[in-house]
């Protein structure tokens, strides 16, 4: 392990390079990650929190409809955004993520899916994530969301959660009480090897399971998955009766 794998991190990069075919037909004049909900866009939402976490530089990766994407990003002034640019090819999550490394840096980064979206409770959960990070133990640390109160999400769950936190995949168990809610404190290490070309992040995850190192911190409050076109309307209602 390196020294540099101590720190907590300071680095994160948003997965936004993606198609969003199942958010079309809004994704046929748009890419996904300026879909609004509520009136925010699904980018300034997770620029916002990590922005709030403590996070400096953000890498965002772009491919669909990057110019525009691109001139959204413009308009912000903080974090420090940065670019990577997949307009050659688009690489899917673990590939994008493999293309940015050299953005990110020697430290421990985040991960941040564009369509994840949560209604907070008594603590802000990615502050909660980076307090949580222990190098020693985890080489990733996911954000989990129960699944009895995840919203717009219609799968059966994708982990198990031992009593010390570690992860383990649904397997072939017809249902498992977390869901991967799309952010995670992942070591650089976990990059190095991996595939060229695109490739899947499940590759990290599967590298630091068979380690014993996949750990997740269950979500407070609600988690909003935003994938298709009706469940912007969901998380909209969501939103507006924890305002109530």
């Amino acid at each position: 392990m390196s020294q540099f794998s101590q720190r907590k991190p300071h680095t994160a990069i948003i997965l936004a390079a993606g198609l969003g075919k199942r958010m079309l037909p809004i994704t046929a004049t748009m890419p996904k990650p300026l879909v609004k909900v509520a009136g925010q866009s699904l980018i300034d939402f997770a620029l916002d929190k990590l922005h709030e976490a403590g996070i400096g530089t953000v890498v965002v990766n772009v491919h669909h409809f990057a110019d525009m994407l691109e001139a959204h990003l413009r308009t912000r002034t903080a974090p420090e955004i940065v670019i990577s640019d997949e307009r050659g090819e688009l690489l899917e999550t673990g590939g994008g993520v493999k293309k940015a490394l050299p953005l990110l840096g020697q430290d421990p980064f985040i991960t941040f899916n564009s369509d994840s979206m949560w209604i907070e409770g008594e603590n802000p959960n990615l502050k909660r994530l980076v307090a949580a990070w222990d190098a020693e133990r985890m080489d990733i640390l996911m954000l989990v969301a129960p699944l009895s109160t995840s919203v717009g999400y219609e799968g059966k769950g994708d982990f198990h959660r031992e009593a010390d936190g570690a992860l383990r995949r649904r397997g072939d168990d017809p249902s498992a009480d977390f869901v991967y809610a799309g952010v995670a404190i992942v070591k650089p290490e976990l990059v190095a090897g991996t595939p060229e070309g695109a490739f899947s992040a499940n590759a990290f995850y599967d590298r630091a399971i068979a380690k014993g190192r996949l750990y997740g911190l269950p979500l407070e409050g609600q988690w909003l998955h935003v994938g298709e076109p009706h469940t912007i309307g969901e998380a909209e209602k969501c939103l507006a009766a924890s305002k109530r």
